[in-house]
């Protein structure tokens, strides 16, 4: 058992594999009081005045107890980024750092202007951690470059892809969970889709391309093809009908 965990995390991509260490190496040290949340919430006061950086990146790796809502979210993390990256984003490593720091900068904005409005101020001020928007981010991101695949929840019914973060958002409202964390995950996920898939289409543009220097942080492999074994190809023509030709 332990060795076949040991095989399915090294065969993880680099960028889910790092993602879902940092997020698990944070969470348990929080729980063991090895690490402390209120050094890694999202605190902008602290952040400008107090230089604490650290802070904008630490609230997207902490997910709170280690309890069922965190096996939860870490199974949705360790698959959907999973897919994503060996799918959609295959051979192309840089691009889904990019939708990742590109949803991150989304999520943060939006909580910063959100404090700012009144009678909304106080729901966007309880939001600290954005380790659970950003997840439902990748959710939503997949579900609409998947939007046919059949899937079932809890065996209770079936439905296709394209209702998966709504499905998710319902159960988060059925549990009592705060549907701004959902709904903030959908907001990034929307504006990453729009710009990436659907206004290209229309306009011939792509907003969001990759900057250089991210790319040069990474060495993408390129994509191989695997032949089917079953494919005959027919044999070379012999010298004769060369020859007659």
């Amino acid at each position: 058992m332990a060795q076949a965990v040991e095989e399915w995390y090294k065969q993880m991509p680099i960028i889910t594999r790092s993602y879902l260490t940092a997020a698990i190496v944070t969470t348990i040290g929080c729980s063991l009081d090895i690490i402390s949340p209120y050094d890694l919430y999202l605190n902008p006061r602290l952040v400008v005045k107090h230089y604490q950086v650290w802070r904008i990146i630490t609230n997207f790796l902490y997910f709170r107890q280690m309890d069922l809502d965190f096996l939860f979210h870490m199974f949705f993390l360790a698959r959907y980024c999973k897919l994503l990256e060996e799918n959609s984003f295959r051979g192309r490593t840089a691009d889904f750092f990019y939708m990742l720091l590109f949803g991150a900068t989304v999520l943060t904005g939006i909580v910063l202007l959100g404090g700012m409005i009144p009678y909304v101020s106080e729901s966007f001020a309880k939001i600290i951690f954005l380790s659970n928007s950003l997840t439902f981010m990748m959710v939503y991101v997949w579900s609409k470059q998947n939007p046919f695949i059949h899937m079932s929840f809890l065996g209770l019914f079936t439905f296709t892809a394209a209702y998966l973060p709504w499905v998710l958002l319902g159960f988060s409202v059925l549990v009592g969970a705060s549907a701004w964390v959902d709904l903030l995950g959908m907001i990034a996920g929307h504006a990453y889709y729009f710009l990436e898939d659907v206004y290209p289409r229309m306009t011939g543009r792509r907003p969001l391309r990759t900057p250089a220097f991210i790319r040069s942080l990474f060495a993408d492999e390129p994509v191989v093809v695997a032949r089917p074994a079953n494919i005959r190809f027919a044999a070379p023509p012999a010298a004769d009908d060369v020859q007659r030709n």
